[in-house]
């Protein structure tokens, strides 16, 4: 997503259209969605090759529908393999979830019986007899700029509100082989052209620890569903930090791998260079369960102990400036790695910030006024660039007129897009290569964004500590580098500000150690501890 945000007006409701999108039975979605409050769940001593009874209203059990909505993607998968839990039960329990928790409006497209009924075949194919998959059962959100069959994919954008693609996402697919549902398409900041996803057609998503503040964007119904709990795993894309981003912001964990890791055809783009669908989780179990299945690579990953790994913070570009209750929080969490025995090493990353300054809006900005058009042809859009961006919501157009489009005033000319791709983006990978060559670092370390999540509507400045800050500064300054170098960036919570926000470290390999990453992970999860669950509002 670009920087240079623009002022929009705050979209604290979804659309009307969004509340009311009708499912395949001409039910609105908050109409089923509120019969599910009062479903059942069958006894844990049920017999375990059965699936669930198909009864729909009943005594509700929030007690049960908790202890399942707590689960891990990888014991979710584990008991329902087993037999110890079925894909219908577990469904039922995250769309209960999802019903109780739409005030965030996390989603713009969910189907209750869709999702119903990919479980219940789940759970005859494991009545069968048949082979499982290593998502056997699990629903998984996926962000709605990701094209999905039977699903509209809407980019979060007016005009390709009925947009129906006819074929899945490669990634979706993958998904899908693996065994896994698709839990609804999740709101986000329309065209993934901003942090914020306060989006004008939708309406704006919610952070789950502060319903005021935003998620983060662009994918920011996907980080809120699985902060709050709607499912373990879910779908979200990164171009300048929007899977990063939401994943600080909401206090769960993020991977956006090395570039090119996972496909990323049949999604909505802004530039090939930097595009890239990661998951969203909880647990980094979660997070190499995703990458196993989306990398085509089913080895297992164990945990790299932290005792004698080096992590390097260029504080110089990275730690100047934080609002004092993120540094109070990352200085503590850094404190805790210490003690577990990574050393922390002090090197800077010479002319990072010029660098940025020559690539990451010019490649972007260039990139999606050609992409995006080609996007909409190649999958049979209802709507071309022009209609698309005619029909955008009035920030957008105003980005758009700005900064993308012929005669704006940040309108990125070939030869100045030749120069950031082909002389200062082959500088800036160099710069990394040699960084970590020097420093001898398994991976850097820095606090994913400035501020804990700013408030709906504040979109133009933040306050940080006592000072107005640009917010375009204050969430992507930290998150910008990584993309841009297409290297992978693990987002891992670090604790909560007095006020009860989450904050983040982000965690920066060399580009191709994702495995490397995701296993050093692992034990950076344990080291850094768990993050209290929002409370339900």
């Amino acid at each position: 997503m670009r920087r240079h945000p623009i002022a929009s007006p705050t979209a604290t409701e979804p659309a009307a259209a969004s509340l009311a999108a009708p499912t395949p039975g001409g039910i609105s979605r908050r109409s089923v969605l509120t019969g599910l409050v009062a479903m059942t769940l069958a006894p844990d001593d049920a017999a375990p090759a059965e699936p669930t009874p198909r009864t729909t209203a009943a005594t509700p059990m929030p007690n049960r529908n908790a202890a399942l909505t707590e689960l891990s993607a990888v014991d979710a998968v584990r008991q329902m393999t087993r037999g110890e839990l079925s894909a219908e039960r577990f469904a039922q329990a995250l769309l209960a979830r999802c019903d109780a928790q739409r005030a965030l409006n996390a989603f713009i497209t969910l189907e209750p019986e869709r999702v119903l009924e990919a479980a219940r075949a789940a759970d005859a194919r494991r009545a069968q007899g048949r082979p499982l998959g290593p998502l056997h059962g699990l629903p998984i959100p996926v962000k709605d700029s990701v094209n999905t069959r039977d699903y509209p994919t809407t980019a979060g954008t007016p005009a390709l509100r009925d947009f129906r693609p006819r074929d899945d996402a490669p990634i979706v697919t993958a998904l899908r082989e693996a065994g896994a549902l698709v839990l609804g398409k999740t709101n986000l900041h329309e065209l993934s052209y901003g942090w914020t996803s306060n989006n004008l057609a939708y309406g704006a998503v919610h952070n789950p620890y502060d319903p005021a503040r935003i998620p983060g964007g662009s994918s920011g119904g996907t980080a809120a569903a699985v902060a709050a709990r709607m499912a373990p795993l879910g779908v979200a894309e990164d171009t300048e930090g929007s899977i990063r981003v939401p994943a600080a912001l909401c206090g769960i964990a993020g991977f956006r791998p090395t570039t090119g890791r996972y496909p990323t055809q049949g999604a909505a783009p802004i530039s090939p260079l930097f595009d890239q669908v990661g998951p969203h989780a909880r647990a980094v179990g979660d997070l190499i369960l995703f990458d196993q299945v989306g990398a085509g690579d089913a080895r297992p990953v164990a945990p790299q102990p932290l005792k004698g790994v080096r992590l390097a913070l260029a504080r110089g570009y990275f730690f100047t400036g934080l609002d004092p209750e993120v540094e109070r929080v990352c200085d503590a969490a850094m404190e805790r790695l210490r003690a577990a025995g990574a050393e922390l090493v002090t090197a800077e990353l010479p002319d990072l910030e010029a660098l940025i300054d020559l690539i990451t809006d010019q490649v972007q900005n260039h990139d999606v006024r050609v992409e995006l058009p080609r996007y909409l042809a190649t999958y049979g859009a209802p709507a071309d660039f022009d209609e698309v961006v005619r029909r955008a919501s009035t920030d957008i157009r105003e980005t758009f007129a700005r900064y993308v489009l012929p005669g704006g005033a940040g309108y990125v000319s070939d030869d100045v897009y030749r120069a950031a791709v082909g002389v200062h983006l082959p500088r800036l990978r160099q710069a990394y290569r040699d960084y970590f060559a020097r420093t001898g670092a398994a991976a850097m370390l820095l606090p994913a964004t400035m501020v804990a999540a700013p408030r709906i509507g504040e979109e133009i400045t933040v306050d940080v500590g006592g000072k107005p800050v640009p917010f375009d500064v204050a969430i992507a300054r930290n998150i910008a580098p990584g993309s841009t170098a297409g290297i992978p960036g693990l987002v891992l919570p670090a604790g909560l500000t007095a006020s009860g926000l989450p904050v983040s470290l982000e965690f920066d390999a060399p580009a191709g150690s994702d495995r490397a990453l995701l296993a050093l992970g692992l034990s950076l999860e344990q080291a850094l501890g768990p993050l209290p669950a929002p409370r339900p509002r």
